[in-house]
């Protein structure tokens, strides 16, 4: 395997525990990975490049469950490269929701924000004796 990374240098690069990436191994999101002689775990740069995508769809809310859905298609080929684009279809609408759903929050206390200042600047000019 060239260019083959230990578990302790995928977690300094990713930002993920070796923990958690025994985990990801042990839940399906992460194929098997290689083994040196010794049993050490060795990572390929595609499997680094896999779990940065994997973290992406846990920071934008896939469930572990949808995750390892996708995986699974992942893992029969280009067999399934329909069904991984409706389930990415599908979450990014869903992210899309969220956004819009935050920007509303955002302009609601970005409005509160405002209004204080208002007030404020209004107690300055008429303090009260």
């Amino acid at each position: 395997m060239s260019k083959a990374l230990t578990i302790g240098q995928v977690a300094a690069l990713s930002g993920v525990s070796t923990h958690t990436l025994r985990y990801y191994e042990q839940a399906g999101l992460l194929r098997a990975v290689g083994r040196s002689g010794a049993g050490h775990r060795l990572y390929a740069p595609a499997d680094l490049d896999w779990l940065q995508f994997v973290m992406r769809l846990k920071a934008t809310g896939m469930p572990i469950s949808g995750m390892q859905a996708f995986a699974a298609l992942r893992a029969h080929g280009d067999a399934t490269v329909s069904a991984r684009r409706e389930m990415l279809v599908a979450h990014r609408d869903a992210v899309l929701a969220r956004i819009a759903q935050l920007q509303t929050n955002l302009a609601a206390i970005s409005d509160k924000i405002d209004h204080y200042e208002a007030v404020e600047r209004s107690a300055r000019r008429d303090p009260v004796q």
